[in-house]
């Protein structure tokens, strides 16, 4: 009786210790695996807004001030607007050209349709999701809208008053007079100015300058049916890296209508 006591005893021990270990490992793998789902997706997060920050690059944007300078100054002596500031706003709200706005419709100024636009239009996600924004058929176009943008609303009448050499009056009063909604604009503009040296461009004289009209007008190829870059470059004797460059193409994608500067 007493040996069958103590198996009856020693065997309910066994139970109840292997019953608390299945528990223990049932439990832990469960935690490990939580753990490491929420490590995982700030990491893909991060390197998303890293990707996103890394578009433009400083020889980006000298090569656009290369090309649009002449436009720029152009415009300055037409209707009195810093050359230097034409070309900041440029860089600054069409990403040196290559944003995805300006790209699709070589809008570098990030005007939006308004009352009264009757030309094509885009929609882009800005301050709200689809909001209108302005289509231009060239780039030049967006550059004389934008100065006719200034020139024809009443709350920049007083920037007309500076002088064309006065960059910094025009930036913070381009702020003031509600242009941009970003508090640190002004400053933006003149950093863009100072690190690339525009305000060169605003000495320029009229008459005597060194700028080649010939280096304003364009020419413009407007993309047909079975068209390649390599086609288009064969026929205007240029090379497909100098279409995708003059055009902010970042693939040889092209579609029927599209007009593509070449140089």
């Amino acid at each position: 009786m007493r040996l069958n006591s103590v198996l009856v005893v020693v065997s309910a021990l066994l139970l109840v210790s292997c019953g608390s270990n299945k528990n223990v490992v049932n439990r832990a793998p469960r935690e490990v695996v939580i753990e490491e789902k929420q490590e995982e997706k700030p990491e893909v997060f991060q390197l998303e807004q890293v990707q996103r920050k890394t578009t433009t690059t400083t020889n980006n944007t000298e090569d656009y001030i290369l090309k649009f300078a002449p436009i720029a100054v152009k415009k300055m002596h037409e209707h009195n607007i810093p050359a230097s500031i034409t070309l900041a706003q440029g860089i600054l709200e069409s990403g040196s050209g290559r944003s995805p706005l300006a790209i699709r419709s070589n809008n570098h100024f990030g005007i939006k349709c308004h009352k009264g636009w009757q030309g094509n239009s885009v929609t882009h996600d800005d301050d709200e999701k689809g909001e209108c924004f302005r289509k231009y058929k060239y780039p030049e176009s967006s550059y004389e809208d934008h100065s006719q943008f200034l020139l024809t609303r009443s709350r920049y009448a007083s920037l007309f008053r500076l002088r064309h050499t006065d960059y910094k009056g025009w930036a913070y009063g381009l702020k003031k007079a509600g242009y941009a909604t970003d508090r640190k604009y002004p400053q933006k503009l003149i950093s863009l100015i100072h690190k690339y040296e525009l305000h060169k461009y605003d000495r320029i004289p009229k008459r005597g300058s060194n700028i080649d009209d010939k280096k304003v007008s364009e020419t413009y190829y407007t993309v047909q049916k079975g068209d390649t870059l390599y086609s288009i470059a064969r026929k205007h004797n240029i090379t497909v890296k100098e279409i995708k460059q003059a055009n902010g193409l970042v693939d040889n994608t092209i579609s029927i209508g599209q007009d593509l500067v070449i140089k």
